[in-house]
């Protein structure tokens, strides 16, 4: 891309910021018009694929393990989530040259900031697109538990066949890099949450299954865990500022936001009480599993789980690889390096998707160590520095405050807790 130089900036590479702390109102006018095409519509189809999907097949496991009382903790996070999402929206208007997560991080403390930002962001899209594999090895082999697979001879597992034969499928989809096309995947991933909520409420209430159970009040063990697995289930903040920037007007962004976690909230909020009143304290880490596979709404409900992860894998991975090729603009071939990096990217998540197969310890883990810090402690540790708020005691920062503390919190104690339940998992496979 030729770089157009508009007084001292960059517009082909927005990192390259003058050093000025007051952005003219010509000058933001001007970056303004360097968005990108996606409608409003299409920015909320990503937005709603990226905190959709995965999430609501453990919603009922996080309820089961806190009991009812957690419901009210899911909501404290939603409503938390959704104004950390809105001061990424504000530090981005502070300064139009931030482009991406990281610059975030730029901006509010340097250099060292935006390297801490980009490796814990890409270190969450990382592990959250190998949950969409673990996902999909296990759903396949509960659905064809005696399927095979041999390889010139070699005998390999259910489990394992599934999930490379689930990369292959996804692969191409890694290969797209514009989002306005993501956006009509998205869509699909949308319709695959309506369609497995309504399969799930269907196999309830029609074939039998009943919701019957009553469950408790609150499981004060669990607590950690369940709080880790509702923070994983908003866990698309990194994502924001790729969508805010590809977004044809920008202004509607804030309607973006207040739209897909509203319908995500209410979603996964119905999903863990019907799921939790029917299995109750047996549901498992994906609710998909504990449904009778002999009946045709588990089957709809189990098949359109496989497509949630061809639909969000390469959105949620697209800020990791644009942090990539970045590192390889001098490549002569830029297609090929692409071409290169998304295929090395899904090939390393499926051995690691091979290595640790706990989806549900796993994406608590990162619900808490990744997800707290990316969507809850960062974005307020940012926007209070960007900002100034905190040079003035006031009401608005001790709210960003508190925030703050609550992340803090989560992070530490759901990691502990997360981190001894998959050693020991590990001790017992091995």
């Amino acid at each position: 891309m030729k770089c157009e130089k508009q007084e001292d900036y960059c517009v082909a590479i927005p990192l390259l910021y003058s050093g000025k702390d007051v952005i003219t109102k010509a000058e933001k006018e001007q970056y303004n018009t360097i968005g990108g095409n996606a409608s409003f519509m299409n920015t909320c189809f990503n937005g709603l694929n990226a905190l959709s999907g995965v999430g609501i097949l453990s919603i009922p496991y996080a309820l089961a393990s806190g009991g009812w009382f957690s419901l009210i903790l899911l909501f404290i996070i939603a409503g938390s989530t959704f104004y950390t999402g809105l001061l990424i929206k504000r530090c981005m208007d502070v300064d139009p040259t931030i482009r991406t997560y990281p610059d975030i991080g730029d901006r509010a403390f340097g250099k060292t900031g935006g390297t801490i930002v980009s490796i814990t962001v890409n270190i969450e899209l990382y592990m959250v697109a190998t949950g969409f594999l673990i996902l999909e090895g296990d759903n396949m082999s509960n659905l064809f538990p005696d399927m095979d697979f041999y390889i010139y001879g070699t005998h390999i597992a259910a489990k394992t066949g599934f999930v490379i034969l689930v990369a292959i499928i996804i692969l191409p989809t890694s290969w797209l890099n514009s989002l306005s096309i993501l956006s009509y995947i998205s869509a699909s991933g949308v319709l695959a949450t309506v369609i497995i909520l309504s399969s799930i409420f269907w196999a309830g209430a029609v074939d039998g299954i009943g919701f019957q159970e009553k469950g408790q009040i609150v499981n004060w063990n669990g607590i950690p865990s369940a709080i880790s697995l509702y923070a994983f289930c908003y866990c698309a903040h990194p994502v924001f500022p790729t969508l805010y920037t590809s977004m044809r007007n920008q202004h509607q962004f804030t309607k973006v936001l207040f739209f897909c976690f509203t319908f995500c909230t209410v979603t996964y909020s119905f999903m863990a009480i019907i799921g939790y009143l029917m299995f109750g304290s047996k549901a498992e880490s994906q609710i998909t599993l504990n449904l009778p596979t002999h009946h045709i709404s588990s089957r709809v409900a189990i098949c359109t789980t496989l497509v949630t992860p061809i639909a969000k894998y390469a959105l949620m991975l697209t800020p990791t690889v644009n942090a990539i090729e970045a590192r390889f603009q001098s490549c002569n071939n830029k297609r090929m390096c692409s071409f290169l990096i998304r295929t090395i990217l899904m090939i390393s998540t499926v051995i690691v998707a091979l290595s640790l197969p706990f989806f549900g310890y796993l994406m608590s883990l990162v619900g808490a160590l990744l997800s707290a810090t990316t969507s809850i402690t960062i974005p307020c540790l940012c926007y209070m520095k960007i900002s100034g708020i905190y040079r003035r005691i006031g009401v608005e920062v001790v709210i960003v405050g508190l925030v703050v503390l609550s992340g803090i919190v989560v992070a530490v104690v759901g990691t502990y807790v997360s981190l001894i339940d998959i050693i020991n998992n590990l001790g017992v496979t091995s």
